[in-house]
């Protein structure tokens, strides 16, 4: 089982920072998302910007949602400086 997402921050270009129980800082693309049916929506940019964390995944307001096991699985690994 992969780590819960603890918090999310929408950065430029369609990225999700993520931030998982244990520490791990991960990257999360969701462009390839953005063509598929109720991801559309996401293309506004400033609604994209409206990502929250809801029971350990990532959510927006209308519905539409990651669990926290695509994020983990598909997100890159951030070098963080101590």
């Amino acid at each position: 089982m992969n780590p819960d997402v603890l918090d999310v921050q929408p950065l430029d270009d369609y990225v999700l920072r993520l931030i998982f129980e244990g520490g791990a800082v991960r990257d999360f693309d969701v462009k390839p998302y953005l063509e598929l049916g109720v991801f559309r929506e996401l293309r506004d940019e400033s609604y994209f910007r409206e990502a929250y964390v809801e029971f350990g995944s990532v959510e927006w307001p209308h519905g539409q949602g990651l669990s926290y096991d695509t994020l983990y699985l598909e997100s890159k690994p951030v070098e963080v400086a101590a």
